[in-house]
């Protein structure tokens, strides 16, 4: 049964409202000074099914796993994506998988929620401080130390990027172990990372070669988005034409959604693939990605590839992909020009 988005939208208002208060009377336990905090079993929750989402929590379970190297960690999400997602993820011990329509599953539904009870943590974090099942998972389970997510005074001050939705759980992370008695991780962000092994990048490459069939190196587009965030045609015309006269040295192929939907009529060499991390792999053997933000915007990201996210309607300080050289632009705010010097220090 499908729920319609009013109802949705309606749901999650109601449900933001009643859990917005969770964790607000949270004390960190006291601890005698000569005891040694061991932290060993984590469970991370964030209980979302969008592609996007999953990746976007990568840099938080690095940061975990550079923080405790012999820790377990439990996620509690939603959704199929999470397991390829942390496939490569030794430390991964278990996923508990919230079913992406609750309302067909309820047995199991209910079943993922009581499992947060049958194991003591040592440590559990909210992945998603506006998630309100990523709050009652948090309070919900058993744990010694529990990080609700609220973004400090603090952390608002001396981080200008403190509002990425990949980066304040980690500044959060750091501030409350801080509490504890850590020592003050002074350490680079982690960026996306979807741990492609060599073989996978092997038969990605082998797999563009046979698209492209010849040595010049490669610019992948994505052409499609949802909702108010997909360009129109004639955008992706111009682009795209922009792209085939200054970069005629290079490929320039698509990659295309499941709805086999081009908003350049297919004019370029294209390709599709059911299996995230072969996307993912495919990408990381082309030089650069370029698309608006979107799931497989952050794909890109996290295969390591140098990406070029357009924005138009959402928040590029939370969304914006980072690391690799990797870039973000506000099409309100910037013309093509801006873009392609973008491209070309990317390229150069």
């Amino acid at each position: 049964m499908k729920v319609p988005g009013k109802i949705n939208n309606f749901r999650r208002k109601i449900m933001k409202g009643l859990t917005k208060n969770i964790g607000n009377s949270y004390a960190i336990p006291k601890r005698a000074s000569n005891n040694k905090i061991e932290i060993k079993n984590i469970l991370i929750s964030r209980p979302n099914h969008r592609l996007g989402n999953q990746l976007l929590l990568t840099p938080l379970v690095q940061e975990v796993i550079n923080t405790f190297p012999n820790c377990k960690i439990d996620l509690f999400v939603k959704g199929g994506v999470a397991h390829p997602v942390f496939e490569n993820y030794e430390q991964i011990d278990k996923i508990i998988q919230l079913p992406k329509k609750p309302f067909n599953h309820l047995f199991k539904y209910g079943w993922c929620w009581l499992k947060l009870k049958k194991k003591r943590y040592d440590l559990v974090i909210n992945g998603d401080k506006n998630s309100s099942s990523g709050r009652l998972s948090t309070q919900f389970a058993k744990a010694t130390y529990k990080v609700f997510g609220d973004i400090d005074e603090a952390i608002e001050a001396d981080y200008k990027d403190y509002e990425h939705i990949s980066k304040y759980p980690i500044y959060n992370l750091r501030h409350f172990l801080e509490k504890l008695g850590f020592p003050k991780n002074h350490n680079e962000l982690p960026v996306l990372n979807i741990k492609l092994s060599e073989e996978e990048l092997s038969n990605g490459k082998k797999i563009l070669d046979a698209i492209v069939k010849n040595d010049k190196k490669t610019i992948c587009i994505y052409t499609n988005a949802t909702g108010a965030k997909c360009y129109s045609e004639d955008w992706w015309e111009t682009v795209y034409g922009r792209l085939e006269k200054v970069y005629p040295d290079y490929n320039v192929i698509e990659m295309l959604p499941i709805e086999n939907i081009s908003k350049i009529s297919f004019k370029a060499p294209n390709f599709y693939s059911k299996d995230i991390r072969e996307m993912a792999a495919i990408i990381k053997n082309t030089s650069v990605f370029i698309a608006a933000d979107n799931g497989v915007m952050h794909l890109a990201s996290a295969s390591l590839t140098p990406t070029v996210g357009f924005f138009s309607v959402t928040n590029m300080n939370i969304y914006q992909p980072y690391g690799n050289g990797s870039v973000a632009l506000n099409t309100n705010e910037t013309t093509i020009d801006d873009w392609f010097v973008e491209i070309d220090r990317i390229l150069d």
